[in-house]
């Protein structure tokens, strides 16, 4: 299974690429067509001058003004994983719910290696976990 990579970032709501240990993880989310016009993406709200409201508590469609809350969009979509397995080197694509959890203090979105069932975990960025 291929999955499709975005051809530039007005397409994704989340982009991120990084190494974890000894393997490398690209992660993408598509935005969502907005559920009651369907004629555009939905996205983060814009000011009067056209800058996206990067702290926005909710999506909006810049199409119809239809707006939802971030927790409950961003837990409605998928996120596309790209990754090289850090423990045994297995190089995989995974599609996994974009729902991010609390693990050791830090927000994370956790994904499991295909061949060895290893956890790849994708942090927010520069967040470090607690130390107990």
């Amino acid at each position: 299974m291929a999955l499709k990579k975005p051809a530039s970032m007005e397409e994704c709501i989340y982009f991120t690429q990084r190494t974890i240990g000894k393997g490398e993880v690209m992660v993408w989310v598509f935005k969502q067509q907005c559920p009651k016009c369907k004629k555009a993406l939905m996205g983060k709200p814009r000011d009067k001058k056209g800058k996206v409201l990067t702290r926005a508590k909710e999506y909006a469609c810049p199409k119809c003004g239809y707006t939802v809350g971030k927790e409950e969009h961003e837990n409605s979509l998928m996120a596309c994983v790209e990754y090289t397995c850090p423990a045994c080197g297995f190089k995989g694509e995974k599609q996994a719910p974009f729902k991010r959890k609390l693990i050791d203090g830090v927000q994370t979105l956790r994904i499991q290696c295909e061949k060895c069932s290893a956890n790849i975990d994708i942090t927010k960025k520069m967040k470090e976990a607690k130390k107990k």
